[in-house]
Formats: C-alpha cells, sequence, structure tokens
C-alpha cells in the first residue's frame, strides 16, 4: 500500500476519487469558519447533511476558501423520512440550492429508518439524479447488511459508500466485511468515539508513538481502510486531526486496538444498522 499522505484518495466505484481524510459538520451549528480552517490546512472533503442545518455554511466556506470547485468534495445526506420519490428529488434540488453547487459529489440516504419500502423509492430517486448529473456519486449511511442486500435483490444500483459509526469500541464487523466484499467504501463518522479517550490501550499506544489518543484513532481508521471524517470547532484540533502522516501503527497497534470492540456496547451514538 502507498504511503498515505492527507491527499490521499480512494476510487469509487463511479469512478470518482474521494479524499481519504474528510472533515464533518455535525452539531456545528456555525461551520463556516471551521470549515475554513479545514480548508487551509489542506482537508478537500466536507461532509454534512440536510440535518445538519448548515449546508448553506458550507457552501459559503467554500466560496471563501477560494479553491476550485473540482478540487473539493462535497457530500451530503437526506433522511429517509423526507418521503419517497418525488420528495427526495425535491430534497436533492434543496441541498444544491443551499449550497451553491451545480453538482454534489456524493449524496447519500441518512438512514433506513423508513421501512423497506420507502428506502427502495429513496433509493431509485438518487439513481435518477445521479442519471440527471445533479449528484456524481450515491451511497447510504447506517444500512446494515440486510438493508444493502434489499437493494442489490431489487436490481438497483450497488452504493457507492456506507457511511457509519467506526471505532475501536465499535467496529461494526459484519457490516464492513459485506461493504469489503461488495467494494463499498467505508465512510467512518465518530472515529473519536466521541472523545471518548479514557482507554489505557489507546493511552498507551498514544505514548509509544508520541502522538495524541485522538490521532492514534484516525491513522486507526486510515490503516483500516475507512475514510475517517472527525469534526472539531477549535482550529487547533482540526490541524492536529490532519497530523497523522508522520507516523504508522505496526501489527501489535492494530491488534491491541482491534481487542477494544465491545460490539453494540461500544457505541458512542445513533445506531439503527438493525432497523426493520
Amino acid at each position: 500500500m502507498a504511503a498515505l499522505t492527507l491527499t490521499s484518495t480512494v476510487k469509487l466505484s463511479t469512478g470518482y476519487l474521494m479524499p481519504r481524510l474528510g472533515f464533518g459538520v455535525y452539531q456545528n451549528n456555525d461551520c463556516v469558519a471551521a470549515c475554513v480552517a479545514a480548508f487551509k490546512k489542506g482537508y478537500r472533503h466536507i461532509d454534512t447533511a440536510q440535518g445538519y442545518k448548515n449546508e448553506e455554511q458550507v457552501g459559503i466556506a467554500l466560496r471563501e476558501s477560494g479553491l476550485k470547485r473540482e478540487d473539493v468534495f462535497i457530500a451530503t445526506k437526506c433522511g429517509s423520512d423526507t418521503g419517497a420519490y418525488q420528495a427526495t428529488l425535491d430534497a436533492v434540488d434543496a441541498s444544491l440550492k443551499k449550497l451553491g453547487l451545480d453538482y454534489i459529489d456524493l449524496f447519500l440516504v441518512h438512514d433506513p429508518l423508513s421501512g423497506p419500502e420507502r428506502r427502495i423509492e429513496n433509493w431509485k430517486a438518487l439513481v435518477e439524479a445521479k442519471k440527471a448529473g445533479k449528484i456524481r456519486t450515491i451511497g447510504v449511511s447506517n444500512f446494515g447488511v440486510r438493508h444493502l442486500q434489499e437493494l442489490e435483490k431489487a436490481g438497483l444500483e450497488k452504493p457507492s459508500v456506507n457511511q457509519m459509526q467506526l471505532h475501536p469500541e465499535f467496529q461494526q464487523r459484519e457490516i464492513v466485511d459485506y461493504c469489503k466484499k461488495s467494494s463499498i467504501v467505508l465512510v467512518a463518522y465518530c472515529p473519536l468515539a466521541q472523545g471518548k479517550f479514557d482507554i489505557p490501550t489507546l493511552h498507551s499506544v498514544a505514548e509509544k508513538h508520541n502522538k495524541e489518543p485522538a490521532q492514534v484513532l484516525i491513522r486507526w481508521s486510515l490503516q483500516k481502510g475507512f475514510t475517517p471524517i472527525p469534526k472539531s470547532n477549535t482550529p487547533s484540533r482540526i490541524s492536529s486531526n490532519a497530523e497523522v502522516y508522520d507516523f504508522e501503527l505496526d501489527e501489535e497497534d492494530v491488534a491491541a486496538l482491534d481487542a477494544l470492540e465491545k460490539g453494540k456496547e461500544g457505541s458512542v451514538t445513533w445506531d439503527v444498522a438493525d432497523a426493520p
């Protein structure tokens, strides 16, 4: 595997490249300054959602950054409760307008909570929006294996991405294995486990490499082949979260962190992969 850098990308099933490190803006109601700081540090992947109510601010930050549109990867999402086919098409248009963009790099269905019929309708709408050039790549978030198989059995286009809560104490291995076998890229939200750093093993690995626990967690995620999207509103943290390319976890480190798995007890937030 080539050495990882801040400019490393992963090729999606659509052929487009997604930066391997992203910047999340969940629960950041005033994210313009944070996004601008992230852009200055070198992040080129911003992850937002309609439910975060800050898509407009992400668009403002992109314009303030002075970066070319083609050099930035913007991901957003609509909830499965948005509605059926037409409502989802309308949701795509709403995101385009708020972001101030002509196209969205990655658009996800945020959750599988609406049930089988509406999940299919949500997905058919995203396929149509992609064909229309409004979206380059489509994916899902928080989908379990059964939800992914549901789309496959319906004969529909396979998601390019599944965005999930992933960190050493909550590894969702069954879903991860299925996605890897199906060439579905895994985007890891809550890669820092919402700041739950009081783990002796984590501190031991961090001290070994003279790094912060957060940096170890991001590096673990990257070496697992995930695309982590850490979030912060603090410029120093935004910067340090991207300083993970001057060290590498060895096999012993990875095994020690892997051994922290707690299953569902390790979840620090939303866990809906078992939704009917």
